[in-house]
């Protein structure tokens, strides 16, 4: 937590640190544009997260698409009839109860999803040879840690940035 009087450093976070990761922050979300930005002439961001939810969790109906994504129904419907119509996305009957429809990535959906996640891959990697190896060594640790404290898990919040598990 800071302290509440502006400029004042408390033992849990240093104006330095919490700068350091804003700084951090932004260049990860200029990767994350970036790897969107290359596929916007294909889908929308919220299609993409479609795309990435169903990549990470597997198959699912559309009330459970819209729950996770905090969408009304209606607007996960609209978002998957076109992801169905440029045949990123399959619908099709549930084999365990066939009055539910799911809905599972086709093989062009399934490699839309890993070119961005790829792209980030590579963009990622390339700030990290940047870094002077001394400086890298501890920022697995530090970048784990800093997720950890901040309750992210790659398989509960991660796809709503499009970051698979």
């Amino acid at each position: 937590m800071i302290s509440q009087e502006p400029g004042t450093a408390t033992a849990l976070a240093t104006e330095a640190q919490i700068d350091a990761m804003m700084r951090a922050a932004r260049a990860l979300i200029g990767i994350a544009a970036q790897s969107v930005a290359e596929v916007e002439d294909q889908v929308t961001l919220p299609q993409l997260r479609v795309l990435v939810l169903i990549e990470s969790r597997g198959t699912l109906n559309l009330n459970r698409l819209a729950e996770a994504m905090g969408i009304h129904p209606s607007n996960a419907t609209r978002a998957c009839d076109r992801l169905v119509a440029t045949g990123l996305l399959l619908r099709r009957e549930s084999t365990t109860d066939r009055r539910n429809l799911v809905l599972e990535l086709t093989d062009r959906g399934r490699d839309l999803v890993d070119s961005v996640i790829s792209h980030r891959r590579a963009a990622v990697a390339d700030v990290l040879t940047r870094v002077p190896e001394r400086r890298r060594r501890g920022l697995e640790t530090a970048m784990t840690a800093f997720a950890n404290g901040a309750g992210e898990s790659f398989t509960d919040n991660a796809w709503k940035l499009g970051w698979p598990n």
